[in-house]
């Protein structure tokens, strides 16, 4: 029998029923034909490590669900079959649903974008209003791109706020008290009517840092988001980590003053008091009607608007100093700002930076790579959708 290696050329951690077994393999084959592009059989035989009648299998399979197609070739002066990814024949979906917002994108197995959108929240909204809008703006991504909704073989979705590992709820009631009676993924999968892998966003902006952006080979990798709440998603050894119940990362958390204002999570000075785009409005609306948006923040930070260059300054410098602790803690190569400051590139980057270096210790703070996200506010998502394919989901 064929068994999936992992990276390392080892067994890969993986359940252990045929079933399970047989869709780690598909997916090794997928992922042969996403990186290495249309290739025969032998070759993918010879790169899976799998036997020719196992991928001859796989590829029936694959053809019957319209994940392939296939085509005859020659190899080495022999017939043989090349084997070709179908773009369209398997559609992971990506749902960032933000406490403001949600975006939806569609995407193929190759990584790429087939469509894309995002809609404004209300702030004060239910549960269900999010996940409601959700299934509509999916509804209208799949017959504007002609994909069918058979296509869809599953849905990503990340949400801003710890999700416990044992439960799949979402933790910490006094920061998301509408979600206490609410078990997120079954109510997602109930609307949707497809399965659902439900993360932390800022877990899922880690992961798309190495999937979808530049970072494929970093080992260590801190994701930060920067929003109306800020979070933390980690890559450690090549993997997500998400610690013991689920909150690894939940920097914006972090008392950064003993004497600051009192946040929702019932401390006092932490960094989201300090440093989130919510706090951000509050310091510079001036009862300005419509009321400041991220937006104006960002286009005000750009025209050089003193005060909006003060707040940013202090807030990036409150941001290196919380971020200075995760750094001395797990050394990472690089930390990625993601969310919709980012734009802002060294604008934000540098009191960021300053904090980083005047609070971490002094070698990790000068190695560490500090960058904003090629992804820009669209990290979430595509994390989101990346996460349907760590899954099971196409065996």
């Amino acid at each position: 029998m064929d068994i999936a290696t992992g990276a390392d050329g080892g067994p890969a951690r993986q359940p252990g029923s045929q079933t399970a077994l047989r869709s780690l393999n598909v997916q090794r084959v997928v992922g042969m034909l996403t990186t290495a592009g249309a290739s025969t059989q032998a070759e993918l035989a010879r790169h899976t490590g799998l036997s020719t009648a196992t991928v001859s299998s796989i590829v029936r399979s694959m053809i019957d669900r319209g994940i392939v197609t296939t085509s005859p070739t020659t190899s080495s002066g022999r017939r043989a079959v090349l084997v070709r990814l179908e773009d369209r024949g398997i559609v992971p979906v990506g749902i960032d649903l933000g406490r403001t917002h949600v975006r939806v994108c569609l995407a193929t197995l190759g990584y790429e974008v087939i469509a894309e959108r995002s809609m404004a929240l209300p702030h004060e909204r239910r549960p269900h209003e999010g996940i409601d809008a959700a299934a509509g703006l999916l509804a209208d991504l799949l017959a504007e791109s002609s994909v069918p909704a058979s296509a869809v073989v599953g849905v990503g979705v990340g949400i801003p706020g710890p999700i416990d590992n044992r439960s799949g709820h979402v933790l910490e009631g006094p920061l998301w008290p509408e979600w206490d009676d609410l078990d997120p993924q079954r109510a997602l999968e109930e609307r949707l009517g497809v399965p659902v892998f439900l993360d932390n966003d800022a877990n899922l902006g880690a992961l798309a840092e190495v999937t979808w952006g530049p970072h494929s080979a970093v080992e260590n990798l801190v994701f930060l988001k920067l929003g109306s709440g800020i979070g933390c998603g980690l890559i450690v050894g090549g993997q997500p980590y998400h610690g013991h119940l689920g909150i690894a990362g939940e920097i914006g958390h972090s008392p950064i003053s003993d004497t600051g204002p009192l946040c929702r999570c019932g401390n006092r000075g932490c960094l989201e008091m300090a440093a989130s785009t919510s706090t951000m409005i509050d310091l510079l609306d001036r009862g300005t009607t419509p009321r400041l948006t991220t937006d104006d923040i960002v286009r005000q930070a750009l025209a050089g608007d003193t005060a909006t260059l003060r707040v940013i300054e202090d807030a990036g410098v409150a941001t290196g100093r919380a971020l200075a602790s995760v750094v001395n803690l797990i050394n990472p190569q690089v930390v990625v700002v993601g969310g919709p400051l980012a734009v802002l590139d060294e604008v934000l980057l540098a009191p960021v930076r300053r904090g980083l270096l005047r609070y971490a210790i002094a070698v990790a703070g000068q190695t560490t790579r500090l960058v904003v996200s090629s992804l820009d506010d669209r990290a979430e998502v595509l994390g989101a959708a990346a996460l349907v394919l760590r899954h099971p989901v196409l065996g």
